[in-house]
């Protein structure tokens, strides 16, 4: 065995990890710093290094910090039959939809996207009502850590999100927590990293990944639009928001219509495209 003492020995990865974790931090700046000089030397792979920043910060954070905007909520109404908004369930591919009865500040409760095959299976008479879930209210001020063990011991996915006097002010999904603590989360209706930049969808609309050289997306849907200032659609959508926009918000220009499908504080990640009708011009002679 090795002598630690020995001018040739060599510090075990576990030693060095050891070194670094008994120099006691004060603060929390202190820990930080202990575990960026981790990473530098080697000891954290930059996915750690990011996930621990990230539980850190996420008792910091509040609920208003994550949560989607009362505007930009998918919701039911349940005044409309299983026909009229079966379509849009489709479209939006979410899990889960809040139910409203007129106006967003009256949730009636969830309906999980998956009850609706009984809508199919069923010869009987479909009741929206009859398969709502309880919809669990919190206020914006509640802490992400506190949401997220609620969320784990009360196995719910999704709350409604209050404000001081008791309107809605948003959603937030247990995704969303977990995005602040492991990045952005892909699922079943997202873009592999393996397939193309630019898809076309049943609609004829196209999907594109934020990363898409613009001189790909003119050659693909026939725009002209200038790669001059930005190379890329990220950058020119953000360009004409004026802003690093969130998912839902649409900007036209140019014969186009861009709505962002998924971006996160940082950068757009992917946005769907539909070709406008440009206005017809009057002839004033």
């Amino acid at each position: 065995m090795d002598d630690p003492s020995s001018p040739s020995h060599k510090p075990s990865w576990l030693e060095r990890l050891t070194h670094f974790l008994l120099r006691e931090p004060e603060n929390r700046g202190e820990l930080v710093e202990i575990l960026h000089s981790a990473f530098e030397r080697h000891l954290l792979d930059a996915d750690a290094l990011g996930m621990i920043e990230g539980v850190l910060n996420v008792g910091d954070m509040q609920v208003r910090d994550v949560m989607v905007p009362r505007s930009q909520m998918d919701v039911i109404d349940i005044s409309q039959p299983p026909a009229a908004f079966i379509p849009f369930v489709i479209d939006t591919a979410h899990s889960r939809f809040p139910v409203i009865d007129g106006n967003k500040d009256h949730v009636l409760g969830i309906l999980l996207a998956k009850d609706l095959l009984r809508y199919y299976a069923s010869d009987e008479d479909f009741d929206v009502r009859d398969m709502l879930r309880p919809a669990v209210f919190i206020p914006e001020a509640k802490r992400l850590n506190v949401l997220l063990k609620d969320f784990r011991n009360n196995r719910n996915h999704m709350a409604i999100v209050v404000d001081e006097y008791g309107g809605v002010a948003g959603l937030v999904t247990i995704e969303d927590v977990m995005e602040q603590i492991v990045g952005d989360i892909e699922d079943e209706y997202d873009y592999d990293e393996t397939e193309d930049n630019i898809v076309v969808d049943r609609r004829g609309y196209w999907r594109v990944k934020g990363l898409t050289e613009i001189a790909d997306l003119n050659d693909e849907i026939g725009s002209r639009f200038s790669d001059a200032e930005f190379d890329t659609v990220a950058g020119l959508v953000t360009q004409h928001f004026g802003h690093v926009p969130k998912r839902g918000e649409v900007v036209e220009f140019d014969g186009f219509r861009f709505q962002i499908v998924r971006a996160d504080s940082r950068r757009v990640h992917s946005v769907l495209i539909e070709k406008r009708p440009l206005p017809i011009e009057e002839d004033t002679r």
